[in-house]
């Protein structure tokens, strides 16, 4: 059997291997117009930003080594100009003759070539596409003495060809006609992508098309609908592909009214023992059962792989395809399977009717593991769960993994409840208990069973009340706009102060918090309750203003001193600066608040202009630190992340409002006080917490112990003092310090005090102890009711140090000063 196969690349290559396997005796001759033979384009971007140094690691395979390997005879340089179907045979091009090869079969595989529009000046000599082997060499040379480099098309080439450009040093500008990059992806997700391009410093030029190129001496002038312009040594287009089907047409082979060669299951067109793969066949959608081309890599290969099959022996069938795919973006990989929510809209589904979906925030693996990192999944599926339609994911780790399990789902035509039950490895470094793809599932199944309701991630104050359930230390670091703010742990015992009849949507830092909150207000006859997708840090996204931090050169030598020279919180002398001290701070494994405390307290030794450099694996810390430092009148000089560590640059003082040095914080009247009243480990441990927390962002602090709160002022040793008979009975019944205090629930006897204790030390959370001795060396004032020490029999040489003995003027006094007045 003899077997022509025109194109050499993804499917071609693919097709010609596979047939070689199974038949060692079949004459088979791949034919490629260019040079090179299954190469790697999906690298040519990073050949270009020299990540991959040389073009020849390209090259899966060579022309020598397929006819060594293989037998097969491969012909480059060498072009189809014709086929004849009915005699069988095809019209072949070089460079010196034009001759007639017959075959008995035949496959196609011509690829897809880069979309040139019909714009004014495109041909320009400063305007290159990125496609083969030698756009990549060519694209490489010219780029070296480019300083700003235009990139027109914001899909998969487009921006992998903008990081690597924006890595190689280059200033990027990409222009999308769309409002949005990456066209898989639905606009919420999509506008991830947009917040980290524009903090990584690529200029975006969203919902602009190109309406000309005006050509200059030394580069382009690119003329945008909008009526901006910009002007660029180098210009690369990246806005498409046309598939390469001129040849089929000519034949007389069907094709679709798009170009895309039409196939069946086999992957044989019209014509008798003609097959066609790749990109430009028509192949099928899984997820609709409908005829769809989607022009990746895998599914070309697997194409060719059938048609290899069915060519050996007959019966091998293509059973379509999901698109499933993934990029890196910088420090994000952003992944997608199955349908978005544009494309079910745009087939006539209605949301909620047809399918609704979900978007959660998931860590990459257990927090409590050196560098974990969020990532974003949003999943959509049938309003009874039974059917997947499709999910996108966006993060910085494990991203891969987890579109790979969804994608299998899909395949093997799981719905929503079965992401539920999947055993899916788990490892500290590596995952959690519940993987994220069981969290979708698990959120999935509420929504499909009633329990919760998710917000558009559009919503404003104008459509509901805006409900925030965090604490007081999380809201100090970003407030949310104009919503009501009750923490978890209080909404039980402050449902009066909502309105029933009235529309909410509950927010909290990543969601869950916010489920709990909903599942307590429907169940109390609270009727229209949403919950905020993805909570704050989603929000955060939604409405980013995009404030890059970039260290000046001098700063940025500083830090590779640093690294050279520092050791853990040991002082180096800036040899630019030599007047100038840095301390070095580990946080690495310290969790949320403890972090921006141990800055706070370093910070306070500092002279001003001296430097601060901390390192933690908290995923929030970097943004708490910006704001922290615009609360306390100290500058961030940047901020860096390796490796799920983040590292902050801080230097104590800036110019303040009220002219002082930053000393430590701007004066405002802004303090918080706590009325102590439980005596429970949990309680008093969350007092301690915030109380930290708002010390930590510079804030005057007092606390109010009254009643059974005053036994966590108890010194641990008993104190010889004269009492009467029902003050000893009080001294015995009572607990004597934080040591001895229990649990509001679940404490069985102690046993429950004892696992949280474990936990809190295992995932380095202060101890209790310690946050009280933080408290008073913070400067947090303390106060112990001097009437209900009276009434519990508590004296004064009873309780620690640091504590003030008044009454409830003194505390009065305090909370005329604050903005903000718990009582716990």
């Amino acid at each position: 059997m003899k077997i022509v196969i025109i194109g050499a690349v993804a499917s071609g290559a693919a097709c010609a291997a596979r047939l070689r396997r199974l038949d060692e005796n079949a004459e088979i001759i791949l034919v490629e117009r260019g040079e090179f033979v299954s190469y790697a384009n999906c690298g040519l971007p990073y050949f270009v930003g020299k990540m991959i140094a040389s073009p020849s690691s390209l090259l899966v395979m060579t022309p020598e080594l397929m006819k060594q390997r293989f037998n097969i005879d491969v012909r480059t340089k060498t072009e189809a100009i014709a086929i004849d179907t009915q005699n069988k045979s095809v019209r072949l091009k070089t460079e010196d003759r034009i001759y007639e090869e017959a075959y008995d079969k035949l496959v196609l595989s011509t690829g897809a070539r880069p979309f040139k529009p019909a714009i004014e000046g495109i041909d320009s000599p400063y305007i290159h596409t990125l496609w083969s082997v030698p756009d990549a060499v060519r694209v490489r040379e010219l780029a070296e003495s480019a300083t700003h480099v235009a990139v027109i098309g914001g899909g998969f080439v487009g921006l992998e060809t903008a990081e690597n450009l924006v890595l190689a040093g280059k200033k990027v500008t990409l222009i999308e006609a769309s409002d949005q990059v990456m066209a898989p992806f639905d606009p919420e997700m999509a506008t991830l992508l947009h917040n980290h391009l524009r903090e990584k410093g690529v200029v975006l030029h969203l919902s602009d098309g190109v309406k000309a190129f005006e050509e200059k001496t030394d580069g382009v002038s690119i003329h945008l609908s909008s009526g901006a312009h910009v002007d660029v040594p180098l210009v690369l287009l990246a806005i498409g592909t046309r598939p390469n089907t001129e040849l089929a047409k000519a034949a007389g082979i069907e094709c679709t009214t798009r170009g895309f060669v039409v196939v069946d299951a086999h992957m044989q067109t019209s014509a008798q023992d003609v097959y066609a793969a790749g990109d430009i066949a028509m192949t099928r959608d899984i997820v609709f059962d409908e005829p769809s081309n989607v022009p990746l890599a895998g599914p070309a290969a697997k194409q060719g792989r059938t048609v290899a099959d069915d060519i050996a022996a007959g019966g091998a069938s293509f059973d379509g395809t999901q698109g499933t795919s993934i990029i890196k973006v910088f420090d994000l990989s952003a992944a997608s399977t199955g349908a978005n929510e544009k494309r079910l809209q745009a087939k006539g589904y209605t949301r909620d009717v047809h399918y609704t979906s979900i978007l959660i925030r998931a860590m990459s693996h257990v927090p409590f593991y050196p560098g974990a990192t969020p990532m974003y999944i949003k999943l959509l599926f049938s309003p009874d769960g039974n059917k997947i339609f499709g999910a996108q994911i966006i993060g910085r780790d494990g991203v891969d993994k987890r579109i790979d399990v969804l994608a299998t789902a899909m395949r093997l035509g799981a719905g929503i409840h079965a992401l539920e039950t999947l055993d899916l490895a788990y490892a500290p470094p590596f995952g959690a208990a519940k993987d994220p793809v069981n969290m979708a599932g698990f959120v999935a199944a509420n929504v499909v069973d009633g329990r919760v309701r998710f917000a558009d991630c559009h919503v404003t104050n104008d459509d509901a009340e805006f409900l925030d359930v965090r604490e007081a230390p999380e809201r100090q670091v970003y407030a949310l706009p104009n919503a009501i703010a009750i923490p978890l742990g209080e909404l039980r015992t402050r449902l009066a102060e909502l309105d029933p009849s009235k529309n909410y949507v509950i927010f909290c830092a990543v969601g869950v918090r916010a489920y709990n909150a909903a599942r307590i207000l429907m169940q109390n006859h609270f009727e229209h309750v949403t919950v905020y997708p993805g909570g704050i840090e989603f929000y955060k996204q939604m409405h980013f203003v995009c404030t890059p931090v970039a260290a000046p050169a001098s700063d940025k030598k500083d830090h590779t001193d640093m690294e050279q020279k520092q050791t853990d919180m040991h002082p180096n002398t800036n040899p630019s600066h030599p007047d100038t001290k840095t301390i070095r701070l580990d946080c690495c494994g310290v969790q949320c608040p403890g972090p921006l405390m141990k800055v706070y307290e370093t910070v306070q030794t500092l002279e001003d202009g001296e430097k601060l450099e901390i390192t933690a694996t908290d995923p929030g810390f970097p943004k708490d630190a910006q704001a922290w430092c615009d609360c306390t009148c100290n500058t961030l000089l940047s901020v860096s992340e390796d490796k799920g560590k983040y590292t902050a640059i801080i230097q104590k003082g800036r110019s303040c409002p009220d002219n002082t040095s930053g000393n430590l914080v701007q004066e405002r009247p802004d303090g918080k006080t706590i009325i102590v009243f439980s005596g429970d480990f949990d309680k008093v441990m969350a007092s301690f917490i915030i109380a930290n927390g708002a010390a930590a962002m510079g804030r005057k602090v007092t606390m109010f112990f009254t009643f059974w709160g005053l036994t966590a002022l108890r010194k641990q040793e008993k104190v010889p003092v004269k009492k009467n008979f029902m003050e000893k009975m009080f001294g015995i019944m009572l607990p004597r310090g934080v040591s001895e205090l229990g649990l509001s629930r679940m404490n069985m006897g102690g046993l429950g005090t004892m696992m949280m204790k474990k936990i809190m030390n295992d995932k380095n959370v202060n101890t209790l102890e310690d946050l009280v001795k933080k408290a008073i060396a913070n400067g947090v004032k303390i106060i112990a009711c001097s009437m209900s020490m009276d009434v519990m029999g508590i004296h004064a040489e009873e309780l620690i140090d640091g504590v003030e003995i008044a009454g409830v003027g003194s505390y009065l006094n305090s909370a005329e000063d604050a903005n903000v007045n718990l009582f716990i």
